[in-house]
């Protein structure tokens, strides 16, 4: 079945249906990871958009349960130059045709996905609309996207947030890292079906952990640090929040316009002095709000995982996934924030740090599930400030 992609400037793709038929509008934007596109359609923080993989083939391993960042996709369409017809993998329960299509999501394959991140590269992310229907033209299409509502300015924290708060992973089972290593039984566990996963380690801090769109690698990786993680919806006040007595408070990832968040901003504020903060990607330009600075658009953003970033301590680079479209001004941080990571393509900020609070954050995913796992010692830090914090 015919597809077309239609972008808000006049410029269009035709290409074929896979996934559900229909039309949806969002922002489109280009991701550079070469593999991991599950983890890409289930990530929270793409709510709003559709995302065009710039590796040519994708599908060619399936779709899994255990590889999802949330229980269902988040993309408005996925745009791809070639389906995989075979998916080969042992852990494969269905094609990603067939996964999008139970989620009524829409998806275009057979354009040139290099021309059109060419285009988004040199004109900017920007409104579109992927349709199926016949009788759509392209000047329709093109009049529908432009209709669309973008990302600025934007809440799209509260579509994705938990209803309510939970515990994760009280079973201790959620968290555990595969592997093939046999190990000694001390360090390994092996289970009835063979599989074999690495032991947790006890767990040492207990922390409160935001959810503004957050990925299960995050709660996994937290587990895997030694924190117990409740999580609780964005809107929680600061008091409530405090009121559990964590050791630590996480912010997390998550979608839409930072700058549209006003009700967070004055939480995030409230939470800060009373206990050890740390911020990931949304919860990073949270954090810079909350001190008062401020977020600019990108023009196109960093989606991928080949994102190089300076550590202004150490002179370390470390290549990086990320997934955001805004980034915090440096200009308008007070002085005593300060930046100690930037990106090398661009001068971005990166992370930064509280000089007379326990606070830190990053614009990046050291959770990175593929991969790079270059950054993944950051919670690991997270530990260690808490740790101070308490001795303190």
């Amino acid at each position: 079945m015919r597809a077309i992609l239609a972008l808000e400037d006049g410029r269009f793709f035709e290409g074929e249906s896979f996934g559900a038929t229909g039309t949806s509008l969002g922002e489109v934007v280009f991701n550079t990871s070469m593999t991991g596109y599950q983890e890409v359609v289930t990530d929270p923080s793409y709510r709003g958009q559709m995302v065009a993989m710039t590796y040519p083939l994708i599908g060619n391993y399936g779709v899994n349960p255990l590889d999802q960042e949330s229980l269902q996709p988040h993309v408005r369409g996925f745009i791809i130059e070639e389906l995989s017809p075979l998916t080969s993998n042992w852990r494969s329960q269905m094609g990603l045709g067939e996964y999008l299509a139970s989620w009524n999501i829409p998806g275009i394959q057979g354009i040139d996905t290099r021309a059109l991140t060419r285009h988004l590269r040199e004109k900017g992310a920007m409104k579109c609309c992927l349709s199926t229907d016949p009788a759509l033209s392209v000047a329709d299409a093109v009049t529908l996207a432009q209709s669309g509502c973008g990302v600025v300015g934007m809440d799209f924290v509260k579509e994705v947030t938990a209803k309510g708060a939970y515990e994760w992973d009280p079973e201790s089972t959620l968290s555990r890292k595969w592997t093939i290593l046999k190990g000694d039984g001390s360090t390994t566990i092996r289970e009835e079906d063979g599989e074999i996963y690495e032991a947790l380690p006890p767990v040492k801090y207990r922390v409160v952990a935001y959810d503004f769109g957050i990925k299960y690698n995050i709660l996994r990786q937290l587990r895997q640090a030694g924190f117990q993680v409740t999580v609780v919806p964005a809107s929680t006040s600061a008091a409530d929040a405090l009121s559990l007595n964590p050791d630590g408070i996480f912010l997390s990832n998550g979608p839409g316009d930072p700058a549209a968040l006003d009700y967070i901003h004055a939480i995030v504020r409230n939470l800060m002095g009373h206990k050890p903060i740390f911020g990931i990607c949304l919860g990073h330009q949270l954090l810079s709000y909350a001190v008062g600075g401020k977020t600019f658009k990108l023009k196109f953003g960093h989606h991928g995982g080949n994102q190089p970033v300076k550590d202004l301590e150490t002179g370390r680079v470390a290549i990086t996934a990320q997934n955001h479209n805004f980034a915090t001004d440096p200009d308008s941080l007070p002085s005593n924030v300060k930046v100690t990571h930037i990106n090398l393509n661009d001068g971005t900020v990166e992370g930064m740090r509280h000089t007379g609070m326990p606070i830190f954050s990053v614009q990046y995913h050291p959770e990175a599930a593929p991969g790079p796992h270059d950054a993944d010692y950051f919670f690991g830090e997270f530990s260690k400030l808490i740790e101070e914090s308490r001795s303190c």
